[in-house]
Order: structure tokens, then C-alpha cells, then sequence
């Protein structure tokens, strides 16, 4: 693992082997970085996030999301698996993958989907305001690229 200046890394978090953060990198708590994973200066990963193996992360992370491939890395969803094993409760964590609908699946682009996530009250809790806030501070933008259909076929078969 290198971890270079000036980073800032949360409690609980896990590293594989070779896992690498450029400078001024913020993880935060009960992130999962994979083996061979690189983070690029400046990134945030927000908490709760999966980084899958050998990854390249060149944007900011989302929370609770599973991350994966490089250049660029793209999402594959809610840390569903994750979130359970923290002891979310099955509400919070329904809310968490309806809202990642809205940012992944919808026609929208990332302020509306936004506006209408803030917008559907059955999806008001602490999780989800987050997730809107972390995407709303972003200085290097956020990982929004969806995983292509048959990448998303080859994970779910696993």
C-alpha cells in the first residue's frame, strides 16, 4: 500500500495489496480499496464505497457505491452487499439503490436527477442527503458513468 502526502484516510477502511492514493486523496470511513487500485490526486472516495481490484479511480468516488475498471472506472451500483454488513437496515439501504437509479438509470441529466431524488419524500434520510451533498462539493467531478450492460452481465453472473 502507498498512501502519499497529505492524504486523509477514515476509520475501518481496508486496503489490498498495492493499493495506491496520490497526494491530497480524502477516503473516508469503511471504504474498500482493492488490490491494485490507484486513486488520483486530489480524489475523494466517499464512504462506504467498494473500489473493485485494480482499479483507477480518476474522479471522485460516490459513497456506497461499487466502483470498478480504469480509465475510466465506472459504477456497478449500490454497495448493497456492504451496507448490509455494516448494519444498515434494509429501508435505508432500498433507498440508497433507488436513488442510484435516478443517477444511473434515468434519462436526467445529474442536476435533474438530483432535484428529483431531493424531490421523492419516500427517499428522505440522512444516506441520501449525503449522496446529494458529496455529488453537489465535488471539485473534480464524480464517477456517473454507468458499467456497459454486458460488464454488468459478467459481474452479476459471479
Amino acid at each position: 500500500v502507498h498512501v502519499a502526502h497529505d492524504c486523509h484516510v477514515g476509520d475501518d477502511t481496508i486496503f489490498g495489496n498495492m493499493a495506491t492514493l496520490g497526494g491530497h486523496v480524502t477516503v473516508e470511513d469503511c471504504v474498500n480499496i482493492s488490490a491494485g487500485s490507484g486513486v488520483h490526486q486530489f480524489c475523494r472516495v466517499g464512504r462506504h464505497a467498494f473500489i473493485g481490484g485494480y482499479s483507477v479511480v480518476t474522479k471522485d468516488a460516490l459513497p456506497y457505491a461499487r466502483t470498478v475498471g480504469s480509465r475510466p472506472a465506472r459504477i456497478y451500483g449500490a454497495n448493497t452487499i456492504g451496507l448490509v454488513r455494516r448494519g444498515f437496515t434494509p429501508d435505508v439501504v432500498t433507498k440508497v439503490r433507488r436513488s442510484f437509479r435516478y443517477l444511473l438509470q434515468s434519462k436526467l441529466n445529474t442536476t435533474r436527477a438530483l432535484q428529483q431524488i431531493q424531490r421523492d419524500q419516500s427517499l428522505a434520510c440522512d444516506e441520501v442527503q449525503y449522496l446529494i451533498d458529496f455529488i453537489r462539493t465535488s471539485q473534480r467531478g464524480v464517477i456517473l458513468r454507468r458499467a456497459s450492460r454486458r460488464a454488468a452481465e459478467v459481474v452479476a453472473d459471479e
